[in-house]
């Protein structure tokens, strides 16, 4: 392939949000969820210096997938390189950077690269790329621009929590009770009835209806990423009024006395709706206690009945 065949191409956007927030925000994988709506999860997978591979699950037209990509990190420069470590025909390669730059202590523009080349470098198939970069780069850099200034406004109602129970069992056993939600209306006197499918190995869609307290019933659904056995991220895409996000995590680990399960929450609030549901006075620390209590009681019901079932297999 020549290199007068190499198409190099650039976009920009400016956020209102300081860009070295901009940078971590990209930069940290973790926050993917937050900040690009179709993500359910992102790992690193490798790292060395200042390299890392990652991989990430996220849904397309309803599907969920996931894919790995190379980058480079440059927190000085506030640079991320990125390359595809295999591309989809007719593209030959492809690959790119984002590159925050500070416009003023609150303003940031973030420009986004991109350089590729088509499977023997065919005119029309250039076209084709060209044009589905350019319409993927507008679109990518309209929705990181909202999601990132909502992330950034709203760090502090954001917040993380972790409940944990230790297990005379196998870790295997407590994974097989958390990964089949599929018979969770069986085993969890808390969940009413359960829809699962899994398309693709690893990849789950649970919808479920949860009874409460007052006998009432409300139904969520989440994409799952299954990692055996070591952990299930989850992403909450039906959300109660409270709630502008949440995302969780299940893991497990082996112990000396036989393992440990935890559960671990994060949760973006809806300011707007604390006083319509938890009254006039309600405050952004009792709307953090209502959910925290209202999360770790479903959480630690699950955990309770994984142990009964784990420490029984015994």
């Amino acid at each position: 392939m020549s290199q007068e065949n190499l198409r190099e191409v650039e976009h920009e956007t400016v956020i209102e949000a300081p860009a070295d927030a901009v940078y971590r925000l990209i930069a940290e994988v973790g926050n993917w969820p937050r900040i690009f709506p179709p993500t359910i999860y992102a790992e690193q997978v490798e790292s060395t210096g200042n390299e890392e591979l990652i991989r990430i699950w996220a849904t397309a037209n309803g599907e969920a997938k996931n894919w790995s990509s190379r980058r480079v990190l440059d927190p000085a420069a506030r640079r991320i390189t990125f390359r595809q470590t295999v591309s989809a025909p007719p593209v030959a390669s492809m690959g790119g950077a984002w590159v925050i730059e500070a416009l003023s202590p609150t303003t940031s523009r973030v420009r986004l690269l991109h350089d590729y080349r088509a499977i023997d470098d065919d005119p029309q198939d250039l076209k084709w790329i060209g044009e589905a970069v350019d319409h993927n780069s507008r679109t990518e850099l309209a929705a990181l621009k909202e999601n990132v200034e909502r992330a950034h406004a709203a760090e502090e109602l954001t917040f993380s929590f972790e409940d944990t129970v230790r297990i005379h069992g196998s870790t295997e056993d407590v994974y097989d009770f958390i990964n089949e939600a599929d018979r969770w209306s069986e085993r969890l006197p808390h969940v009413a009835t359960v829809r699962m499918t899994e398309d693709a190995p690893g990849l789950q869609v649970l919808e479920m209806d949860s009874r409460a307290k007052d006998g009432s019933t409300h139904t969520t659904k989440s994409y799952r990423v299954t990692l055996p056995h070591r952990g299930i991220a989850y992403k909450q895409v039906t959300l109660p009024p409270l709630m502008a996000l949440h995302t969780g995590y299940w893991t497990f680990q082996e112990t000396t006395a036989g393992a440990t399960a935890s559960s671990q929450h994060t949760v973006t609030l809806n300011v707007d709706s604390i006083s319509r549901i938890l009254g006039p006075a309600a405050t952004v620390a009792d709307a953090r206690e209502y959910i925290r209590a209202a999360l770790s009681t479903n959480s630690l019901a699950t955990l309770n009945h994984a142990k009964e079932y784990a420490e029984s297999r015994r």
